[in-house]
C-alpha cells in the first residue's frame, strides 16, 4: 500500500471513492471559483508534462511561497495547507508569458498581477514529494505585472550573464546569501546558465539543492576531520531527523522510515536507504529528500570547517498527514544541525543516542555504513 499511494497522488487507485488527504485540502478552498486574481505572486511553477514543450504560469495567493517565512510565523501544518489550498497555478504555454514569469522569480518580493481566466478556475491536487502542492489552476488568458520587481543587485549580475554556468551561477548567489528558494525560483524561470530555458520546478528544487550541496562537499574535503562523534536531532511536521556525525573524510548515508499507517505507507513499515562517497551515483531512490538533507548537514560541516562521515534517519510519523515538499527536510535537517550537540566517545554510542532520539533501534541494520565503519581502522 505505501507504494501504491506514492504512485497514487491522489489519483484514486487505492478504490476508496475519494483520497482523504485531498479532500482535506479541498475542505480548504473558496466556495466560489474565480474567474479572474488581482493580487501578489510570489513565485512561479512549471511543470513537466512534455518536456521541453512545458507550460507553466504564476503561483496566485496573497502570501507567500517562502518556507522559512511559514516556520518563523509558527504555522502549523493545518496552516500551510490552507494557504496552498487557496493558491491557484496559472498555466499556459509558458512563452506566452515569459518575460511576466521572469519578472515574478527576479523579484525578492511578491509582485502584484492582474490575471484573468479562460474559466473559473478549478480545484487540481495531485501530489509531488518534492514541490509543495497547489490546491486551484486555471489556464491562463491575459496576465499583467503591477508594478516593478526588486532585485538584489548580485541576482541582476548573474542573470544578465549569459556565460556563466548554471552551476556556476547557483554557487554565486549562495555565496552571496542568496538562499536557495530564490535560486530555485532563479532556475526554473530559465534565468541562469548559457543555454537558458525553463526547468520544471521539481527538477529545478533537486537540481539546486545537488549543486549547492556538491560544491560544498569539495570544500568540505579540504577540512581536517571531526574530532569526536556527534548526533543531532530535529523535527518539524512529524518529520525527526537524528543524524550522527563520524569523525573522516565525506561519507553520507540516509535511512528514510515511513511509520505503518503514515502517508506513504500502509500497515507495514517502509524504510528506503541510499549512500555516496565523494561522488552520487544516479539519481537517489529516496528521491528529492535526499539532496534537501545533504545540503543542510553540508551547510554545518562548512561552518565548522570540518569533515566527517554522515548518517542522516529521518522518521515520519502520522502527524505529517499531508507531503508538503522537500523544504520540510531541509528545514527540519537545518533544525536539527542548529540543536545542541550531544558528543559521544564511540560509534556505538552514537548510535545508541540516535535510537534513542530516533524512538527505536530497528532502523539499523538498514545502515550499509554503520558495519563499515565499525570494520574500518581510522586514524581517528
Amino acid at each position: 500500500m505505501g507504494m501504491q499511494c506514492i504512485q497514487c497522488k491522489g489519483k484514486g487507485l487505492c478504490g476508496l471513492p475519494r483520497c482523504p488527504i485531498v479532500s482535506r485540502f479541498q475542505a480548504q478552498v473558496p466556495l466560489k471559483p474565480a474567474s479572474s486574481y488581482q493580487g501578489s505572486s510570489p513565485s512561479v511553477f512549471i511543470g513537466s508534462y512534455g518536456y521541453p514543450a512545458v507550460n507553466g504560469g504564476p503561483l496566485l495567493v496573497n502570501d507567500n511561497d517562502h518556507p522559512p517565512d511559514w516556520l518563523s510565523r509558527n504555522l502549523g501544518i493545518e496552516d500551510i495547507v490552507g494557504i496552498r489550498a487557496r493558491t491557484i497555478r496559472g498555466n499556459a504555454t509558458v512563452h506566452r508569458f515569459s518575460d511576466n514569469l521572469q519578472e515574478i522569480a527576479l523579484s525578492s518580493r511578491p509582485l502584484d498581477v492582474d490575471v484573468a481566466f479562460e474559466k473559473p478556475v478549478s480545484f487540481a491536487m495531485t501530489f509531488d514529494g518534492t514541490v509543495a502542492p497547489v490546491g486551484l489552476t486555471g489556464a491562463v488568458r491575459q496576465m499583467d505585472v503591477i508594478g516593478s520587481a526588486t532585485v538584489d543587485r548580485i541576482v541582476d549580475k548573474v542573470t544578465s550573464d549569459a556565460d556563466v554556468r548554471a552551476t556556476d551561477a547557483c554557487i554565486e548567489l549562495s555565496h552571496a546569501e542568496i538562499d536557495v528558494y530564490q535560486i530555485t525560483k532563479l532556475m526554473t524561470a530559465g534565468l541562469l546558465g548559457k543555454r537558458r530555458k525553463f526547468v520544471p520546478t521539481r527538477w529545478a528544487i533537486t537540481a539546486v539543492d545537488d549543486t549547492l550541496s556538491t560544491a560544498l562537499k569539495k570544500e568540505i574535503a579540504r577540512y581536517p576531520p571531526l574530532d569526536e562523534y556527534r548526533v543531532f536531532s530535529g523535527e518539524i511536521y512529524g518529520n525527526r531527523i537524528t543524524c550522527i556525525l563520524v569523525p573522516g573524510d565525506w561519507r553520507y548515508e540516509m535511512i528514510e522510515i515511513w511509520g505503518r499507517n503514515t502517508l506513504w505507507a500502509g500497515d507495514d513499515e517502509v524504510i528506503v536507504e541510499d549512500r555516496e562517497g565523494m561522488k552520487k551515483i544516479g539519481y537517489s531512490p529516496i528521491s528529492g529528500a535526499y539532496y534537501s538533507a545533504r545540503l543542510a548537514v553540508c551547510e554545518y560541516l562548512k561552518s565548522i570547517r570540518r569533515s566527517a562521515r554522515v548518517i542522516v534517519v529521518r522518521h515520519i510519523s502520522s502527524e505529517y498527514w499531508a507531503p508538503l515538499g522537500t523544504w520540510v527536510i531541509r528545514e527540519a535537517t537545518r533544525r536539527a544541525m542548529a540543536s545542541p550537540t550531544v558528543s559521544c566517545t564511540s560509534l556505538d554510542e552514537a548510535v545508541q543516542q540516535a535510537s534513542a532520539r530516533v524512538g527505536f533501534s530497528h532502523w539499523q541494520p538498514a545502515s550499509t555504513l554503520i558495519p563499515e565503519l565499525r570494520t574500518q581502522r581510522m586514524l581517528f
